[in-house]
């Protein structure tokens, strides 16, 4: 078996204790750690943790004198591709292990080579988003960035290739957690960042467990929360969150479900919306600008609006369950099954003064 789970475990340690010689918050961090990750490990709160962590150590361990050797990867690519030299059997035992880590959401991702590459085709195309997002932002070279609700990571290893230096991907999945760290343990130490450490690193929480002091600085200059908002019951708790996370002057990217309106729009669906039934709220972009300066956001502005397509989102062979088509109006598709608005994204860009 490998050791892949403590090898990035032991990696988020050493990058903590790096940042909090610089970032007394960062010991507060460090002192949830073991909780955090002891959670994620209790089969009494998650069943499938024990599976999904044998899943991950049965991966065939790459490296010299091994079935599987690492040629090269690419952080940049559409698909997040490591380019893997493998054995027929060790390439069959890959496919088979990554299938039961299904469902497949965001991504995708490809590992392999030539006609042994499996190419895990995720639900969403993430590439499209972070195409719509990545022109609109500040450069990330050099920056430590969070990244909320980042599900398998892939958003993560794209910050790592545009160069952050330290990206933290948090998400309470148990799923997204292994998901990620199989990726992790293909790609391996292809992320060295300049410190000597792992630049991308998996806490399994969600934003309201973050340590969140003002009086001792923060860790981030960039925060991503992409696909959340409308999953939190009180959108304003959930922003002040994400701005108590950022430095003094870092940027918050936001990117949220929005429906057509002025400032005083906001689709409190009565039941389901899209077939989700844990979306509170869905407010219009000059509602959601009046938001971000309430809770005290600056230079508050969309920069990009786009309806999602079913060529974006939709059903594959590693997401096999009901996907947009299947939450659209048959009869008029600008509407949702249960009458709504289309869904429609908006990338929302702000400051911490």
């Amino acid at each position: 078996m490998n050791n892949t789970l403590q090898t990035a475990e032991t990696e988020l340690y050493l990058t903590l204790l790096q940042l909090a010689q610089n970032h007394p918050i960062a010991n507060d961090w460090l002192a949830n750690l073991p909780e955090w990750l002891a959670t994620i490990k209790d089969k009494k709160r998650y069943a499938h943790a024990p599976y999904y962590q044998s899943v991950i150590e049965h991966l065939p361990m790459v490296g010299k004198q091994t079935t599987a050797q690492r040629i090269s990867t690419d952080l940049n690519a559409a698909c997040i591709n490591v380019d893997v030299d493998w054995t027929t059997d060790a390439y069959k035992q890959t496919n088979a292990l990554l299938k039961k880590l299904m469902p497949w959401r965001k991504g995708g991702f490809l590992i392999g080579h030539g006609d042994q590459q499996i190419h895990i085709d995720t639900e969403w195309r993430s590439d499209w988003k972070w195409e719509r997002v990545l022109p609109h932002i500040s450069p990330l070279s050099g920056r430590r960035v969070l990244d909320v609700g980042g599900g398998s990571g892939y958003h993560g290893w794209r910050m790592a290739g545009a160069g952050a230096s330290t990206v933290i991907v948090i998400d309470p999945s148990c799923l997204f957690y292994h998901q990620f760290m199989a990726i992790r343990h293909f790609v391996g130490e292809a992320d060295r960042n300049e410190f000597g450490r792992l630049a991308v690193n998996f806490i399994p929480v969600g934003l309201e467990a973050l340590p969140a002091s003002s009086q001792q600085g923060q860790l981030f200059h960039t925060v991503f929360c992409m696909g959340v908002l409308y999953h939190r019951a009180s959108p304003f708790e959930h922003l002040e969150q994400l701005k108590a996370q950022l430095v003094t002057g870092g940027e918050l990217i936001l990117e949220t479900l929005v429906v057509t309106g002025d400032e005083t729009t906001v689709l409190v669906p009565k039941n389901r919306y899209a077939q989700m039934n844990n979306v509170y709220c869905l407010p219009s972009v000059a509602a959601l600008s009046l938001w971000l300066e309430k809770v005290g956001f600056v230079d508050v502005r969309c920069v990009d609006i786009d309806i999602t397509s079913t060529q974006e989102q939709r059903q594959t062979s590693w997401m096999t369950y009901q996907s947009l088509a299947d939450f659209l109006d048959p009869n008029d598709d600008t509407k949702t099954i249960e009458g709504y608005q289309r869904p429609t994204r908006a990338v929302m860009i702000a400051k911490k003064p």
